[in-house]
């Protein structure tokens, strides 16, 4: 079947009660930041996590008994995995989860806790997904596909009703894009009620597939990105003609505009969005000027992120910011000399958080030493006070952020 609007609002009466209608809310400080008006589709509030609930149960639903006496199989980086194992497990469905080798250990562990039966396989989804083919047909599963499937793009359509029916005067929906189920299903579902609504979405630089399948150019892929959700290296055979007709652009990001996107949710929405849940905001940032004084609607579709991976992300944000710096200062290798420097970066209202002697791999003089500190600072402007301040008084002294 082709998917229609009235699947996607049949999905919607299917999925009433056991997923999460998520909160679609104005922020008025991305707002003033971005020069759009912003509104927040806050998907990573589902009890997974993500938007990949939608589609997975609306799939599951249609299995008939045989089909789910025997169980399903699904291949998932984390957020299809933790979907499809959570509603399952609600369905009494076994569910076997093939996930590749490199998946973040919180999506694993999530997963199993779920109660599926985790296979780590491959070092991508498409490897993944041919192992996962063969056990299906070996145990008799039904696969469950993350996008390709017109039950889960119908389940995910349910994303862009929810948004209008909450701010009717929504004028672009800025969707995250990997294999297009997701933004099919919402583009379907949207200009379904509003069809002078545009439709944006949004890729990473280093996993351009979409973007490249629409311009008919081939598509040159990074090794990894933070956007790991949406790492898709072919978006669907029935993704691809919805996307076409019905999504008015893709737009790219890079992995610095993601960072900055997940940094700023935290701080001023005090909210968790993985990479891919991030890059909506990562292209207003970028592209400011397509969304100026346009009431915009972001799909923050999950918020799975390892927490380490959110601590690096968050200690870089503070560094590109000026909250964060690293100075490097030669003094005398004397008792006392260290004892100045800090004095004086009292007085500048500058909290060491490190500090790293080294004598032997320098090319300073015996008895001199180069000393790294590592300053929480409030600003760029108070870094570069800190700065003249040392050199006044006579220290050498330079600022090193990599």
């Amino acid at each position: 079947m082709a998917v229609t609007p009235q699947h996607i609002r049949d999905a919607a009466d299917a999925l009433r009660g056991s997923v999460l209608n998520t909160p679609c809310l104005h922020s008025r400080t991305l707002s003033e930041i971005t020069g759009a008006e912003v509104y927040l589709k806050f998907e990573n509030l589902q009890f997974t996590a993500s938007f990949k609930e939608r589609g997975a149960l609306n799939r599951l639903l249609s299995l008939d008994a045989a089909q789910r006496s025997a169980g399903v199989i699904a291949v998932s980086a984390g957020n299809h995995a933790q979907g499809v194992a959570y509603h399952a497990k609600r369905l009494g469905i076994p569910a076997v989860i093939v996930m590749p080798r490199y998946t973040p250990h919180v999506k694993v562990e999530r997963t199993r806790a779920f109660g599926a039966e985790v296979v780590l396989e491959g070092d991508d989804f498409d490897a993944g997904k041919a192992f996962a083919l063969e056990l299906a047909k070996r145990r008799g599963l039904q696969l469950i596909h993350p996008y390709d499937d017109e039950k889960i793009i119908a389940g995910q359509g349910t994303i862009g009703l929810e948004m209008l029916s909450a701010q009717s005067g929504l004028e672009v929906l800025v969707v995250p894009v990997g294999g297009g189920g997701l933004i099919a299903g919402i583009a379907l579902a949207a200009k379904s009620v509003k069809p002078q609504i545009e439709v944006i979405g949004v890729e990473t630089e280093r996993f351009p597939s979409m973007y490249c399948a629409l311009k008919g150019v081939t598509p040159v892929f990074g090794a990894s990105t933070i956007a790991e959700g949406i790492a898709v290296k072919e978006p669907g055979a029935l993704t691809l003609p919805i996307v076409r007709q019905f999504v008015d652009e893709v737009l790219l990001v890079d992995e610095g505009d993601i960072e900055q996107a997940i940094v700023m949710l935290l701080e001023v929405e005090k909210t968790v969005a993985e990479g891919a849940g991030a890059t909506g905001l990562a292209a207003l940032l970028k592209h400011r000027e397509r969304f100026a004084g346009k009431k915009a609607g972001l799909v923050l579709s999950g918020g799975n992120i390892d927490p380490l991976m959110l601590a690096s992300i968050l200690e870089r944000g503070m560094v590109r910011s000026g909250r964060l710096a690293r100075f490097i200062i030669e003094l005398r290798d004397l008792p006392g000399a260290l004892a100045q420097v800090t004095a004086r970066l009292a007085e500048l209202n500058a909290n060491i958080e490190e500090i790293h002697h080294q004598r032997a791999f320098t090319h300073l003089p015996v008895q001199s030493a180069e000393v790294e500190f590592v300053l929480q600072t409030r600003s760029h402007e108070h870094v570069a006070e800190i700065l003249e301040a040392l050199k006044a008084a006579g220290f050498a002294a330079r600022l090193d952020n990599g």
